[in-house]
């Protein structure tokens, strides 16, 4: 690695992927610089502390789906500060018909339950028996469900599902692309309980972990005690700092980025792109244009974040869970709530309860445009109808995001092909971001593991 350079790779974007993959290239012994435009490293994980409480404004927990989460905590020296979620926290309520119905969590449960109807129940014993989809249709993951599994799964399953990891709508997300374990199991086994039941001795031998199966964690200090952790680690990261153009030149690229609207060079013999598919569009389109247009034609819907401190004596629900779902065919106008200081302790002041409602996503954008002190009524409102707030709430926060959560809508895989293609293009030029490989910290922090091997191998020349 020469060393008449700014260094070896310049990455464009502090959030968790460009952090984990930075980190990834130092210890594999790459001099990086890491660029960010904003004030402060960790992208969406935010933590903040007001009245007493820890906000997450973005992740509230990962899911351990990936063996190189805990040997990550253990180098960054924060394995010690890891915290499970409590065991109360396992249910999940999904609200039906202005009630909220716990999530079964066996057979025997799902057989009881009065989330889904008799006629639903018995429709899943048609599963095994339907014919698989063609290999070379896309289809909506709405579609899919629909066909397999039937409506009433879509509407109470489904549906709030992809409200909560996507802020998205399952009659636009492709299946293949959004949730790639469900393809993949109709493709193998022609069916989704046959592939359970057959991979389930697979599953044990794989360090890879399911989402349903993962354990969920966070930090005794919140989430950015990960994304902290690696800031600290990196002796090369400038903030305030954005990236404005990036020019390949004679096998190398230069990167000219503005600071405090001083604009500066930077030279790199590679170059990762760890920013939003929007930020990527502006950079790559005077050198490759397909790839900008498939980047541009990524949606990130608005998603309003409203923290919502109670007395635990105001809320009649018993908070026993992870929190609620709620389905768009429920009317209501939020996407969901989560019930933080049941999830983890230390998040809430003693006799009091914190509450994390999601408003806004591809089902009601227009909502999480709204003036904070309207989301906070919106989310309050909600709460009186759903959990039985019989006061209003001691404090309340609210962050938004204009630009949240990527979707993995139809043509996500051809999209991804012309980002591909750009790589192949222009050696040296990579990316990685939560629009590629999945958007849970698990997803980001393998997908950098990815990127950061691919980038060292191009940089020793293999």
């Amino acid at each position: 690695m020469t060393h008449d350079l700014d260094a070896d790779v310049i990455v464009a974007g502090a959030g968790i992927s460009g952090l984990a993959c930075a980190w990834g290239l130092q210890q594999r012994g790459a001099r990086v610089l890491v660029l960010e435009a904003g004030p402060h490293a960790g992208g969406c994980i935010t933590t903040a502390r007001a009245d007493g409480c820890l906000l997450e404004s973005g992740p509230n927990s990962a899911l351990e789906t990936t063996p190189l989460i805990q040997p990550l905590l253990e180098a960054l020296g924060i394995a010690d500060e890891r915290i499970p979620a409590r065991p109360e926290a396992r249910n999940r309520y999904i609200l039906r018909e202005g009630r909220l119905n716990a999530l079964p969590l066996s057979p025997l449960a799902f057989l009881s339950s009065p989330l889904f109807s008799m006629r639903a129940k018995l429709r899943l014993l048609r599963e095994p028996f339907i014919a698989r989809g063609a290999t070379d249709a896309e289809e909506t993951v709405a579609a899919f469900v629909r066909r397999r599994l039937g409506d009433e799964f879509l509407d109470y399953a489904i549906n709030p599902f992809v409200g909560g990891v996507y802020a998205g709508d399952p009659e636009n997300l492709s299946v293949a692309a959004a949730f790639p374990r469900l393809h993949e199991l109709e493709q193998a086994h022609g069916s989704l309980i046959r592939g359970q039941l057959a991979g389930a001795r697979a599953r044990r031998r794989n360090p890879e972990k399911s989402k349903q199966a993962a354990p969920m964690f966070a930090f005794e200090g919140g989430m950015q005690t990960l994304t902290d952790a690696i800031a600290r680690r990196l002796p090369r990261i400038e903030l305030g700092t954005a990236v404005a153009s990036i020019t390949a030149s004679g096998g190398r690229y230069v990167i000219e980025a503005i600071t405090s609207g001083v604009r500066r060079k930077f030279h790199s013999r590679a170059v990762l792109l760890a920013v939003p598919a929007y930020a990527a569009t502006v950079l790559v389109a005077p050198f490759a244009p397909q790839a900008a247009a498939a980047l541009a034609a990524i949606p990130y819907p608005p998603v309003a974040v409203v923290h919502s401190m109670y007395r635990r004596s105001a809320i009649a629900h018993p908070l026993d869970g992870f929190g609620m779902l709620v389905p768009e065919c429920e009317h209501r106008q939020i996407l969901g709530t989560i019930f933080s200081s049941t999830l983890f302790g230390s998040r809430a002041p003693e006799g009091a309860v914190l509450l994390t409602t999601f408003i806004g996503g591809v089902r009601q954008p227009d909502l999480a445009r709204l003036a904070e002190t309207d989301l906070g009524e919106l989310a309050y409102a909600e709460h009186v109808a759903l959990l039985g707030a019989s006061a209003r709430p001691e404090s309340v926060r609210v962050k938004c995001w204009p630009q949240a959560i990527p979707q993995y809508t139809l043509g996500h895989a051809a999209r991804i092909r012309q980002v591909e293609e750009a790589e192949r293009g222009f050696p040296g030029l990579f990316f990685c971001a939560n629009y590629r490989g999945g958007v849970s910290v698990g997803d980001c922090i393998k997908s950098a593991d990815r990127a950061s091997g691919s980038i060292t191998a191009f940089l020793r020349g293999a």
